[in-house]
Formats: structure tokens, C-alpha cells, sequence
């Protein structure tokens, strides 16, 4: 089941265009990350999907149901936690959450069980009856977070949840996320802290100047980016005689010496891999390791966005 459609979804400011025909498929219980520079479209994207602003033109649907102007019949359904997110300071951490318990039309019977339960889910039952203002970075960010599922809804979205976040509070904020997803709920979520993407993502998308470059698993992506290989071979016989070898074979581009060992980048699919295995093995080569060096998250996007790959 498909929990998020949008078919070319756009919008412009004047004569910028911030998102241009942004075509995507969010498939229900999974977490997506959007991924783009400082003004790529981001926060413009999730606005739209949170129904906060206007598309120029385009289609959203939210578990198949067609979103137009009026968002009311969805919007316990969604929920939205912006990059910046204003608090009540003077306010105690319980009477926080059951203020907007209270928006969301929530029976006075069960907004005491509601805010406990998420006060318990965020690890803030020790806070309840502290000040907001006295919260740390990453409690607030917590506490906002537990603002934004007091209505129990399916699909989050999360602008920069890690943003400003020390390394612990980040580690914190990333087994909640997983949490929910265990939970069952539909996570979009954009960042621009892209190891933690590629640890925490189902599938992800890149998106730059509003086009969205590619969409889909980091195993696909990265077969798309890196149409050159980068291989690590540990040889055992001549390495003289080995490069001279590796150095005829089709789609060996450079060798390099690493630690003793060869780095080759190689153009070629995983069959073509397999072919130079068996050739060097055929000729005589002893390897005590073959192995392609995974490229991360940082420099698949890096290609991307500078237009590397068609």
C-alpha cells in the first residue's frame, strides 16, 4: 500500500521555481529520507505534504485519497514537526502535551493517558513536571516530536529532526525514529546528515534546485551511481606479473597500491566483476581477497549532485 503519492508536484515563489514535478511513491510503514543541499526543496516539499502550503500545481494523495484544499478529513493522519520548532517555556512538560491534546479535540479521560504514554515513548517521564525551559537541545526536540504523534498519526513528517542535536541526542533521536517504525507509522523525514540517513532509511531521495535526481533503496542507488567500481584485491603472487594482468583486462581504468594491496576502479556490473575474478584466477593469479569497496551515502550523493551521472 502506497501511504504517500505525489504526481508532479510543483511550486514556485515568483519566478523561482522551488519544486519542480516531483514525482513520488512512499510506500506505507516505511522511512524515507529526503536528501538536498541548503535550499534544494526540502522543507518546500514537506510543507506541501503537511497541507501548510499551496502546491503551483500537482496531485498529493495520502493513502489514496486525492488531498485538494480542504485538509480537515486527513489531518489526524499526518504529522508534522517543522526544522524550528516554537515551545511554550513557561509551560510544564505534561501541561505541553495535553495543551494540544486539548487542540486535537482529545476527551479529558484520555489526555492523561495519552500524554504518559508519550512522555514514556520520547524516555520524558522523568521531565513531566519540569519547565520546557529547562530541557536540554535534544529533550526539546523530543518533546516536540511527542507534540507532533499526540494524535496518533500514520505518516510523520520530520524536517531536520537531528538538527543542532550533540552526537548522543542524535543517537537518542535515531532509536526513536527506529522505534516508530516498528511502530508501524510512515516516516519522511529530511536531513542533511547523510551517514545517519543510510543507517536509518528504508529508500531515500535526492533531490537539488526542486527536481529530485533519483528515489529509491541506497542498494539501488548506488548501482546507478557508481557505474565505476572500486575493487580491493590482496594478491599473493607477482605483483609485478598480477598488474601487468589486471592492466589487459577490459574495464580496469587505474590501480592503485594500498597498504600492500591493489585498489582498482573498475567499470562494470557485478557479472563483469565476476568475469575479472575468474580471469585472474584462470592466469594464474593467487588472490587472498577480492572485494568491492562500498562507496557511502556522502559520496554517492556528491556524484549526483554535481551532475556525474545521467
Amino acid at each position: 500500500m502506497i501511504a504517500i503519492e505525489t504526481r508532479s508536484l510543483s511550486r514556485s515563489f515568483g519566478k523561482l521555481i522551488a519544486v519542480k514535478d516531483l514525482n513520488l511513491k512512499i510506500p506505507a510503514g516505511a522511512i524515507y529520507g529526503l536528501i538536498g543541499p541548503n535550499g534544494a526543496g526540502k522543507t518546500t516539499t514537506l510543507r506541501m505534504l503537511a497541507g501548510l502550503l499551496e502546491p503551483t500545481r500537482g496531485e498529493i494523495l495520502v493513502d489514496g485519497q486525492q488531498v485538494n484544499h480542504d485538509w480537515r478529513d486527513l489531518q489526524r493522519k499526518i504529522g508534522y514537526m517543522p526544522d524550528f520548532f516554537g515551545v511554550y517555556e513557561d509551560m510544564l512538560v505534561w501541561e505541553y502535551l495535553d495543551f494540544f491534546a486539548r487542540c486535537y479535540g482529545i476527551d479529558s479521560q484520555r489526555r492523561g493517558q495519552v500524554v504518559t504514554e508519550l512522555l514514556e515513548l520520547v524516555d520524558l517521564a522523568n521531565k513531566r513536571d519540569s519547565y520546557v525551559q529547562t530541557l536540554s537541545r535534544g529533550m526539546r526536540q523530543r518533546l516536540c516530536l511527542a507534540h507532533t504523534l499526540v494524535h496518533d498519526p500514520q505518516v510523520l513528517l520530520l524536517d531536520e529532526p537531528a538538527s543542532g542535536l550533540d552526537p548522543r541526542a542524535r543517537v537518542e533521536m535515531r532509536e526513536l525514529l527506529r522505534e516508530l517504525g516498528s511502530m508501524g507509522k510512515t516516516i519522511v523525514l529530511s536531513s542533511h546528515i547523510l551517514i545517519e540517513l543510510a543507517e536509518l532509511c528504508d529508500s531515500i531521495g535526492i533531490i537539488e534546485k526542486g527536481d529530485l535526481v533519483i528515489s529509491g533503496s541506497l542498494t539501488e542507488i548506488r548501482q546507478h551511481a557508481l557505474q565505476t567500481r572500486n575493487l580491493r584485491l590482496r594478491i599473493l603472487t607477482n605483483l609485478d606479473e598480477a598488474k601487468s594482468i589486471l592492466q589487459s583486462q577490459p574495464g580496469v581504468n587505474n590501480i592503485t597500491t594500498v597498504n600492500g594491496e591493489f585498489e582498482v576502479e573498475f567499470h562494470g556490473d557485478e557479472e563483469s566483476a565476476a568475469d575479472l575474478l575468474h580471469t585472474l584466477i584462470t592466469r594464474g593469479v593467487r588472490l587472498a581477497a577480492f572485494q568491492e569497496v562500498a562507496s557511502d551515502l556522502e559520496e554517492i550523493f556528491l556524484r549526483l549532485t554535481k551532475g556525474e551521472v545521467s
